[in-house]
C-alpha cells in the first residue's frame, strides 16, 4: 500500500492540459452537487488550475452562490469572490454538462430518513446522469459518503452495461470527502485524500487530479477499501461522542466538570483522544453515516452491536436535555408548561450558519409540545423552521425576561451571562468555564 504523498513531493504537471489518459474535449471537470463538500472541492480544483463547471439541480443554490450568500470560512468566500470573476468557473442547472468535462466529481448529499434509513435518491439520480453521458476516457470520481459497494453498484455496472469497460475505457474511483464546515484550518488544501480506483489507472489519474488540492493523497486497493474508511473515520467518532455523553453525566453524578476532566485526561501523550460531550449531533456526518453501515449490515443479518447502541444513544440525547431542562425548572418552582425558554445557538457547531440535524431543532420542538415559549438567540442563523413554523433569531433576548437559558451552541463571542441575566442556565456543552450565576452542568 502506498504511503501519503505530499503535493510538494508529487511530480510537477503541466495543468494547461487534462491527465494523460483521458480524453481531450475541453480540458474541464465537472462538479456535481455544489452543497457543502461539493463548492469547496469546486473552489479547490479552480485553484489547482483546472476550469471547473459546477452542477446543482437547486435554482436557489445556484443564485445563493452567484450572490456569495453562502456559508464558507472567510478564506473560501475569497476564492469563492476570485472565481465567480473568472470565465472558465461556470455554474449551471444543465446535468448534460457533465458530458462535456474530463473528469466529473459526483458530491451530493446522502441523507437518512426519519427511520434513519439511507436516502439514496440524490445519489442515484446524480450516477444515473454521470453514466448517461459518460465517455471514453473520461474519469468519475465519487465522493458522497455512501455503504459499501455503492461505486460498482451505481457507477461500475451501469458503466459495464452501456458498454463502456471501468478501469479500461473509462476510468473510475471512490475517494471520500474530508470537509469540516466552518474551519479554516480543515480546509481541503490542508487534509490529505484516500483515493481508491478500479485498477490502477483510475486511482493514478484520480490521484493526478486531486493532489493539487489535498495536503497528500493516500491510494488503496479498490473502492471499497476508500467507502469502508469514510465509514469507519466517522463511525469513530460516533462511538466515542456517545462514550463523551455517558462519561460527562457520570462526571456529574459525582458532582464534577466534565470538561476539566477531560482536559486532564488528555495530558497523556497515548493512548487518549479527547472527545467532548454536548446536546447531540448535527450535520449530514455523524448523525448519518453509521447508519449506512447498520443498514447494510442489516442486509447481511449481521450486527454491530457497539455502534447501534452509540447511535441510539445519539439519538435520545435531545430527549435527555429536555429532561434536564424540565427538571431545572421543577427545581425552581417553574412548570415547563408557559415557561420562558431561551435556546443559545441552534447551528449544529461553533462558527457555522448550518442547523442540518441539529439538535437544537428537536430540543426546541419538544420543549414547545410540553408548552414552553421558546425563542433562540443565534446571530448566524436569521431564521429557522421548527414545528412547521419559521422562528427568528432574537436579537434583543438579552432584554426579555426568561426562565431558563439553555446553551446549545457557544459561538465565538456569545455572552451567555448578559442574556442569562442571572436566571439558571443550563448548560449542554459542558464548555462555559466559569458558570454563570445558578447555572446548571
Amino acid at each position: 500500500m502506498d504511503a501519503i504523498v505530499t503535493a510538494a513531493e508529487a511530480a510537477p504537471q503541466d495543468l494547461s492540459v487534462p491527465p494523460q489518459g483521458t480524453a481531450a474535449r475541453t480540458g474541464a471537470v465537472a462538479v456535481v452537487g455544489l452543497g457543502y463538500v461539493g463548492l469547496p472541492t469546486a473552489l479547490a480544483l479552480r485553484e489547482a488550475g483546472w476550469a471547473v463547471t459546477g452542477i446543482d439541480i437547486s435554482d436557489n443554490r445556484l443564485a445563493d452562490i452567484r450572490r456569495g450568500d453562502v456559508d464558507l470560512p472567510p478564506g473560501q468566500l475569497r476564492l469563492l469572490g476570485d472565481a465567480l470573476r473568472d470565465p472558465d468557473f461556470l455554474l449551471t442547472g444543465d446535468g448534460a454538462a457533465v458530458g462535456r468535462a474530463e473528469a466529473v466529481i459526483v458530491c451530493v448529499p446522502t441523507p437518512v430518513d426519519r427511520h434513519r434509513v439511507p436516502d439514496l435518491r440524490a445519489l442515484t439520480a446524480a450516477c444515473a446522469s454521470v453514466v448517461r453521458h459518460a465517455f471514453e476516457g473520461q474519469l468519475l470520481v465519487l465522493t458522497s459518503t455512501s455503504y459499501v459497494g455503492t461505486t460498482r453498484d451505481l457507477l461500475v455496472e451501469p458503466l459495464a452495461a452501456r458498454g463502456l469497460r471501468p478501469g479500461t475505457d473509462v476510468y473510475v474511483a471512490f475517494a471520500p470527502e474530508r470537509i469540516d464546515p466552518g474551519v479554516d484550518g480543515h480546509a481541503p488544501d490542508a487534509t490529505p485524500r484516500v483515493v481508491g480506483g478500479v485498477g490502477r489507472r483510475s486511482t493514478e489519474l484520480a490521484a493526478e487530479l486531486l493532489r493539487r488540492t489535498a495536503a497528500g493523497i493516500h491510494r488503496v486497493d479498490d473502492p471499497e477499501t476508500a467507502e469502508m474508511c469514510k465509514l469507519w473515520e466517522n463511525t469513530f467518532r460516533a462511538v466515542n461522542i456517545a462514550l463523551a455523553n455517558e462519561l460527562a453525566d457520570t462526571s456529574m453524578e459525582f458532582g464534577l466538570d466534565p470538561r476539566q476532566v477531560i482536559e486532564a485526561a488528555a495530558t497523556k501523550p497515548y493512548g487518549f483522544m479527547p472527545f467532548y460531550p454536548g446536546p447531540g449531533v448535527g450535520g449530514h456526518c455523524i448523525p448519518c453515516d453509521p447508519h449506512y453501515l447498520l443498514w447494510q449490515l442489516r442486509s447481511r443479518q449481521r450486527d454491530a452491536p457497539l455502534v447501534g447502541s452509540a447511535m441510539s444513544a445519539i439519538a435520545a440525547r435531545p430527549s435527555e436535555v429536555v429532561r434536564r431542562a424540565r427538571d431545572l425548572l421543577a427545581d425552581r418552582g417553574t412548570a415547563v408548561a408557559g415557561a420562558r425558554v431561551l435556546v443559545v445557538g441552534v447551528a449544529y457547531k461553533p462558527g457555522v450558519a448550518d442547523v442540518r440535524e441539529s439538535p437544537a431543532l428537536e430540543i426546541i420542538d419538544r420543549l414547545s409540545a410540553l408548552g414552553a415559549r421558546v425563542g433562540y438567540h443565534d446571530p448566524l442563523v436569521p431564521a429557522m423552521t421548527s414545528r412547521g413554523a419559521e422562528r427568528r433569531h432574537l436579537a434583543d433576548a438579552a432584554s426579555r425576561p426568561w426562565d431558563l437559558v439553555l446553551v446549545h451552541t457557544l459561538h465565538d463571542g456569545t455572552d451567555v451571562a448578559g442574556l442569562a441575566r442571572g436566571c439558571p442556565v443550563l448548560d449542554t456543552t459542558h464548555g462555559l468555564g466559569t458558570p454563570a450565576a445558578g447555572a446548571a452542568r
